[in-house]
C-alpha cells in the first residue's frame, strides 16, 4: 500500500514540513534576532501533582511537562500539524497507517539516543493510561519499527482525529529506558523526569518552586534562547496578581481573579492575551454523580439546570470573558457544536415545580435535600458558590467542598465521594478525544481522572461516540455528534456551562510565549527576554 502525505478531517498539511509557524499577534517576535540568556519568572496554581502528561490530562502536566518531553509533532495557529521530533508523516489511502520519519541526532537528558522504540513505548503507555490516550489510541493495533528511525502505526479503524493529537501536551514521547520501570499510573520522580525538550527539570521544592534549566545539547541548534525557568508555585490569587504588579513575575496562565485584569492590563509593562488557542477547546461542565439515589430522578437533574442562569455566571464569575456553551461539544467547535439547543431556560418556578413533582417538597428550614458539591479547583472559588447559591435558591442544601487538586481527584474520581461537581473538561482540539471520555460508559473506571465523573452509561450515546471517532466524513461526523448532544440534552447527566476565554498575562519584555495553537502550552524553545521591555 502506498502511502500519501495527506491530513485527516478538516486540516490540511504544510505544503512543506519546514514550513515557518506562525505566532499570535500578542505573542509575537520583533524582527531582531531573539535575545540570549535570562531567567522567566513563571507565576503556576495549584501545586502540581504530577508533571509529565503520560498518564494524566492534569493542567500541570500538559503546561509544564510539554518544556520537558516533547510530541511528535508542533502545531501552527490553524491546527496544521508542523515537524518536532517528527521530521516527515504520511498517512495511507484507507487512513489506517500513520509512518513518522524521526528527527536523527536527538538525544534524551541522560544523554541516550532518542529512537523508535522510545515512541512506540510511549504511543502504547498512553493507549494504557492516559485518560484521553485510552480514546485517542484506541484503535492502535500495532506499532512497528522498521529502524531505528522510523514508526508505522497500524489501524484497526481509522481514527479521523489522530493526526491532531501528537503534541508533547498531548502525547509526550517519554523515554522507554527510564519509564518501562515505573508503573503506568505512577508518577516519575524528579531524577526519572527526563526528556528531549529544551529545558531540563534540576530542582522541585513542593509549595516553592521548579527550577528548569537550559538543555544545552537540544537538538534546535541554538535555542532555547532562555537560560533558565523558575515556576513560582503561588496559591493565593490576591498575592498573584500583587505579583505581577511588583514585577516579581513575568508570566502566568489564567494566573489572576478576572476582576483584577482591567488594573492590570492598564499597567504599561503587562499584556494580557485573551487569545482562545485551538488546542484547548476550552469548556466547564457540571457533573452529576449518578450513583447519588436522589440524582437519578432526570426531573431532579432537570431542576438543577433550570435553577442556573448562565448568561448571570458569565458575568458574575467570567467578567463576561467567555461564551456560554450549553452543549457537551464546546461552541469553539462550530463544525460539530449544535447551536439550535440552546441553553436549558433559567426558570426558578419551573425547578421548584419539578422537584416538588419528584416527590422532594421543601421541609423543616425550607430544605428538600443535601447535596455535596466539589469544583475543580484551577476554577475559582466563586464558580462553586454561585451553584451553591443557585440550588439553595430551589430548596437544595449544599455542602460546597473546597479542595486542593489532589484531594479532588481523589474525592470524585477514586472514592465517588461527592454528589455534583463543577469540571473544566477541555473538548481539546476533537469533541472525539475531549468530550468522548466524559460520557462513555467504556470511559469509567475508578481512579481514573478527568473522565467520566458521572457514570453514565448509554448503549446509544455508545453507539454515536464510536461512530463519529471513526467516521471520515465530516458532514456524517457533524450529524452524530448532533444527535450525541441531543441524547445529552435529554438524559443531562450533565450540565454545560460556559467557554471561558483563555488568560495569558505576561510581562512586555517576554517574547514568544505561545508560537502556535498549543498556546502556553507550547515548549518554550521560542521564548526570549527582551531587555529593551524591561
Amino acid at each position: 500500500m502506498s502511502l500519501t502525505r495527506r491530513h485527516a478531517t478538516r486540516l490540511l498539511l504544510s505544503a512543506a514540513a519546514g514550513a515557518a509557524l506562525p505566532a499570535f499577534p500578542s505573542s509575537a517576535a520583533p524582527a531582531e534576532t531573539p535575545v540570549r540568556g535570562g531567567t522567566l519568572n513563571w507565576v503556576f496554581f495549584p501545586e502540581p501533582q504530577a508533571i509529565i502528561a503520560i498518564n494524566t490530562t492534569s493542567g500541570t502536566g500538559q503546561t509544564i511537562g510539554s518544556k520537558i518531553n516533547e510530541g511528535l509533532l508542533r502545531y501552527a495557529t490553524d491546527m496544521t500539524p508542523l515537524p518536532n521530533l517528527a521530521t516527515e508523516w504520511a498517512i495511507s489511502p484507507d487512513g489506517l497507517r500513520y509512518r513518522f520519519n524521526l528527527r536523527r541526532g536527538v538525544t534524551w537528558h541522560d544523554g541516550k539516543p532518542f529512537t523508535a522504540a522510545d515512541v512506540a513505548f510511549s504511543l502504547l503507555r498512553l493507549r494504557e493510561a492516559h485518560p484521553r490516550g485510552r480514546i485517542t489510541f484506541a484503535n492502535v493495533a500495532e506499532v512497528r519499527t522498521p529502524d531505528a528511525h522510523s514508526v508505522e502505526i497500524a489501524l484497526s479503524r481509522p481514527a479521523p482525529f489522530l493526526i491532531s493529537a501528537f503534541a508533547g501536551a498531548e502525547s509526550p514521547i517519554v523515554p522507554r529506558h527510564v519509564y518501562e520501570a515505573i508503573r503506568p499510573e505512577a508518577s516519575a520522580s524528579l531524577a526519572q523526569t527526563i526528556g528531549t525538550g529544551p529545558f531540563m527539570l534540576k530542582e522541585w521544592v513542593p509549595g516553592s518552586h521548579l527550577l528548569f534549566e537550559r538543555n544545552p545539547n537540544y537538538w534546535d541548534e541554538g535555542k532555547p534562547y532562555l537560560d533558565r525557568i523558575v515556576l513560582r508555585i503561588i496559591t493565593d490569587p490576591g498575592a498573584r496578581a500583587a505579583a505581577f504588579e511588583a514585577g516579581e513575575v513575568d508570566l502566568g496562565g489564567n494566573p489572576v481573579p478576572l476582576a483584577d485584569l482591567a488594573r492590570l492590563r492598564a499597567l504599561p509593562k503587562l499584556v494580557v492575551d485573551t487569545t482562545t488557542y485551538a488546542y484547548s477547546g476550552p469548556q466547564t461542565q457540571l457533573f452529576f454523580n449518578l450513583d447519588t439515589g436522589v440524582l437519578q430522578d432526570l426531573r431532579v437533574r432537570r431542576a438543577v439546570a433550570h435553577a442556573i442562569d448562565l448568561k448571570a455566571l458569565l458575568a458574575t464569575v467570567y467578567f463576561g470573558h467567555g461564551t456560554v456553551s450549553p452543549t457537551p461539544v464546546s461552541v469553539v467547535h462550530p463544525q460539530f457544536h449544535d447551536a439550535s439547543l440552546g441553553p436549558v431556560p433559567f426558570d426558578v418556578k419551573r425547578a421548584e415545580a419539578l422537584l416538588d413533582e419528584a416527590g422532594h417538597r421543601r421541609g423543616a428550614g425550607g430544605i428538600r435535600f443535601p447535596l455535596r458539591l466539589t469544583l475543580n479547583p484551577f476554577l475559582e472559588m466563586r464558580y462553586g458558590d454561585f451553584i451553591r447559591q443557585a440550588l439553595t435558591r430551589i430548596g437544595i442544601a449544599v455542602d460546597f467542598q473546597r479542595l486542593d487538586l489532589a484531594t479532588y481527584l481523589t474525592r470524585v474520581y477514586r472514592d465517588r465521594a461527592f454528589d455534583v461537581t463543577i469540571e473544566s473538561l477541555s473538548n481539546t482540539f476533537d469533541p472525539t478525544i475531549g468530550v468522548q471520555r466524559a460520557y462513555w460508559s467504556k470511559n469509567f473506571k475508578l481512579g481514573l481522572p478527568f473522565s467520566n465523573a458521572a457514570h453514565y452509561a448509554d448503549p446509544e450515546v455508545d453507539r454515536l461516540l464510536e461512530a463519529a471517532s471513526v467516521e471520515p466524513d465530516e458532514a456524517r461526523r457533524r450529524a452524530l455528534f448532533v444527535a450525541f448532544q441531543h441524547r445529552i440534552r435529554a438524559d443531562l447527566p450533565s450540565v454545560d456551562l460556559i467557554a471561558p476565554s483563555g488568560i495569558i498575562v505576561a510581562h512586555r519584555k517576554v517574547k514568544n510565549f505561545a508560537t502556535g495553537a498549543e498556546g502556553i502550552t507550547g515548549n518554550f524553545a521560542d521564548l526570549y527576554i527582551d531587555p529593551r521591555e524591561a
